[in-house]
């Protein structure tokens, strides 16, 4: 229970961190935008850990599968918002979602979790919402299509290395390995896009730190409370406070369908909510 609820806190921290970047990409690059991010994200560690913190990620006896998470990562974001060049904004959320469902699948075969079916069936009504929210119509173009899924397996792939490497490594030294990597992958990009940011660009910027920071630890943490395949159906309610935000910030009023499919997403996450709390007595 205390995993979910980490996981569901960094859920929606990620969320503000969406919110920023829609904010800030309008004027900035992505790849300076997520570039400050990571090294933010590194100093938070810092401070939250102490110095020291940068020469355990060094030492690390887990330095292969912590940087192989960077890697992955960096690779998931890059094909995922490639193929948003290409995708309406419904089928790329739609595809994404599909991370969760991984997750289970990738939990079974390389940690040998034992996925109740209470959880299999949040993860399938979860999805259900996700497509009914997003209300998908159309034909869908199979090359971007193909990338988004390819992000989603590469996302659950790291929910499954977080879950192994924090059975000997701390939350912030895998939030500095991983923000390396990815910082070092944004800065190749840096001198032929770089912008400099006004004031209020760099104090968004510095909100996107700290709520990607954030973010990171709580989601790091939940993952360590709980079984994976507990936690992920739970990344639905992601979608849930970006219509929320969506709505406060940009005044966008949610369709019937959107509601409809938030509730269903509402209505998994607590279904399994509950039937956790059962199972734990």
């Amino acid at each position: 229970m205390t995993g979910i609820g980490l996981a569901m806190a960094g859920y929606a921290c990620f969320s503000v961190q969406d919110a920023i970047v829609k904010w800030l990409v309008q004027d900035l690059p992505v790849f300076e935008i997520l570039f400050a991010r990571s090294i933010m994200i590194m100093i938070f560690a810092g401070m939250l850990a102490g110095p020291g913190v940068y020469g355990a990620a060094l030492r690390s006896r887990a330095k292969p599968a912590l940087l192989g998470r960077g890697v992955l990562i960096l690779i998931a974001w890059i094909s995922y918002y490639s193929a948003a060049k290409w995708l309406p904004l419904a089928e790329l959320v739609t595809l994404y979602f599909a991370a969760p469902i991984f997750v289970m699948v990738l939990s079974i075969l390389i940690l040998k979790e034992q996925v109740t079916l209470a959880r299999w069936l949040a993860a399938g009504v979860g999805f259900l919402g996700v497509a009914l929210a997003a209300d998908t119509t159309g034909s869908v173009n199979f090359i971007p299509a193909a990338m988004v899924v390819a992000s989603a397996f590469l996302w659950a792939w790291t929910n499954i290395l977080v879950r192994i490497i924090s059975r000997t490594e701390a939350t912030a030294t895998q939030m500095i390995a991983s923000n390396f990597i990815f910082a070092l992958g944004c800065a190749v990009a840096l001198p032929f896009l770089w912008v400099t940011p006004t004031w209020t660009q760099a104090l968004l910027l510095l909100g996107l730190g700290v709520a990607g920071g954030a973010g990171q630890y709580l989601v790091f943490e939940g993952f360590r409370y709980a079984p994976a395949s507990a936690v992920a159906p739970f990344e639905y309610s992601a979608l849930v406070w970006a219509f929320v935000f969506g709505f406060a910030i940009w005044g966008d009023i949610p369709r019937i369908g959107v509601v409809m499919g938030a509730s269903l997403i509402i209505a998994s996450g607590v279904g399994l909510l509950i039937a956790e709390r059962r199972a734990t007595g």
